[in-house]
């Protein structure tokens, strides 16, 4: 028996991938970031989804990834624990008899044109007319890599025939190689029944292309930087059985894809500089579902609008801003405080445009410009172009501001609490809340390295000391002796949840939880241990999705 995974959510296939990788103890942090139960917001999620995407083990004994669909409202959930999907799955589904008998699966919510997506595992089987979903683990994603695309539905969809075989046609091999989009299926079925027992699904993206196809049976991943979970790469340590699927979005096919997978820990940087590591995959198997859904997909190039960079500002060490003009000269749309901004950029070198979210951390009600606020990252393709060659007068284009990490509704309290370049999304709600006739309380807490890390510091302090409902503390992990002279700090450390409880916000304050998922993850447990109602505090984890 594994005990150390009794007490972890991470089996030993996981923690070995996150050693390797040299992520650290992520399991000291991370159980208060993956749960047993769908919080409210998560269940809203699911319940409004279209379809679901879950991975298992079929009854040939492959594992399979597969898209399940059905009319509006039909998932539904009668408890926190628990979810229902009132549809028929296709008798062509590999996963169809595994599932009508009653197996473990992994789940990703994905809902495309707003980027949002959030993964689980649990056990899924028929209860009569519909399926029954028990939850094990869950936990939210962010939304990089995600290619937004906007669904519509279609009428009288009627499936065609299976094609199977045991390698890839050479219309299927030009199907990958031109996809954006996968979503890949992994388990763990060894030892105890413990939470990190099971399957899971996850969403990958890139650039057309990204998946490399070398011969008939043989393709490879990139395994892009993460948040250094390691579900995937876990498990096919563990078991190296693996399911892909690659959706058709102009007519609902799917290309269901099983094999094994071994990891290249070391790949060539010719191949993709992006890559920390790859999957290549054996197949084993291939179904092709003409028409398998009902569903549509369309990307929303038509409401790409051109802007320029109108003004770059070094906010810190690390941290510039771009305030983005429209070039027709109209205003920029509305959006909400804590809304991203979906950008395309042509990087040298790319045959693609590098397609990235930021959050706007500008003024909403400033219509004349958006200003997003970034950290130039080492390995990061697109933070390095924007700021070591996107200069005053490029033009890039980007789409509609989207997201849900907004102020909550009403006049209860707001503590803003954020680390690193995490508070671009706060700096935002700080101006719209200035503006808040009702002065509800406000406190923004930020956590920084010192002053020459800290962005925006300026735009704050006159926010907090020209509104008497806004009030400001500041963490320094490592100031410096100038810091400390100057007082420039509230707090010498970092942010904990007993910092955020002395605040005295009261009993029915809102907790807004901005930055790296093991920062939200320590202050999400203590917050709640402390009492307070997980539906009160809410977050967004910057960087890619956990892998």
């Amino acid at each position: 028996m594994d005990t150390v995974s009794e007490r972890t959510p991470f089996h030993a296939g996981e923690r070995a991938a996150q050693k390797r990788a040299g992520a650290g103890d992520v399991a000291q942090w991370a159980s208060g970031f993956i749960r047993d139960y769908l919080p409210q917001q998560h269940r809203d999620f699911h319940t409004s989804l279209p379809f679901l995407v879950v991975s298992g083990a079929g009854a040939d004994g492959h594992t399979w990834v597969t898209l399940l669909d059905g009319p509006d409202g039909f998932i539904r959930s009668p408890n926190p624990r628990a979810l229902t999907l009132n549809t028929e799955i296709d008798a062509q589904d590999p996963l169809r008899a595994a599932v009508d008998a009653g197996t473990d699966i992994g789940a990703v919510g994905i809902e495309l044109h707003s980027r949002r997506r959030n993964r689980f595992s649990g056990r899924l089987k028929r209860s009569g007319a519909t399926y029954t979903l028990d939850i094990k683990q869950t936990f939210g994603n962010c939304p990089q890599y995600i290619h937004e695309r906007s669904l519509r539905r279609v009428p009288n969809n009627t499936p065609a025939p299976a094609k199977r075989t045991e390698a890839l046609t050479p219309s299927q091999t030009a199907w990958i190689t031109g996809a954006d989009t996968l979503f890949i299926g992994s388990g763990h079925q060894h030892g105890a029944d413990v939470p990190s027992r099971g399957f899971d699904a996850s969403h990958r993206g890139g650039l057309p292309g990204f998946v490399r196809v070398s011969d008939a049976t043989h393709l490879h991943i990139p395994d892009y930087a993460g948040n250094n979970f390691f579900n995937t790469i876990g498990n096919l340590l563990a078991d190296p059985r693996v399911g892909l699927v690659f959706v058709d979005f102009d007519n609902g096919s799917l290309l269901h894809v099983s094999g094994r997978a071994s990891i290249n820990w070391h790949p060539d940087p010719k191949q993709d500089p992006e890559a920390h590591r790859v999957i290549d995959v054996t197949i084993d198997a291939v179904i092709e579902r003409p028409n398998a859904l009902a569903l549509r997909w369309s990307k929303p190039d038509a409401d790409l609008r051109q802007f320029m960079v109108s003004k770059r500002v070094k906010e810190s060490e690390e941290i510039t801003s771009f305030y983005l003009s429209p070039v027709d000269g109209e205003g920029v749309a509305p959006y909400a405080s804590g809304q991203h901004l979906p950008i395309e950029i042509n990087v040298p070198g790319h045959t693609g445009p590098v397609k990235r979210s930021y959050s706007l951390s500008g003024d909403p009600s400033d219509k004349s410009a958006y200003r997003f606020t970034i950290k130039r990252e080492s390995h990061g393709l697109a933070s390095r172009h924007l700021h070591d060659a996107l200069g005053e007068g490029a033009v890039l284009r980007a789409s509609q501001p989207a997201g849900d990490f907004v102020i909550p509704e009403g006049s209860a309290p707001l503590v803003l609490v954020s680390a690193g370049v995490g508070l671009t999304p706060m700096v935002s709600m700080l101006h719209t809340l200035a503006q808040d006739t009702a002065a509800r309380p406000v406190w923004f807490v930020h956590g920084s390295k010192d002053s020459a890390h800290h962005a925006l510091r300026d735009e704050t302090d006159a926010l907090v000391e020209t509104h008497d409902h806004l009030h400001q503390r500041l963490f320094y992990s490592r100031p410096t002796a100038a810091d400390q002279a100057a007082g420039r700090f509230d707090h010498h450390g970092r942010i904990t949840a007993e910092a955020l409880l002395r605040l005295e916000a009261g009993a029915t304050a809102h907790y807004l939880l901005c930055g790296p998922a093991r920062f939200i993850a320590e202050l999400r447990s203590g917050l709640e241990a402390a009492g307070v109602p997980a539906e009160q505090i809410h977050f967004e984890s910057f960087g890619p999705s956990a892998r």
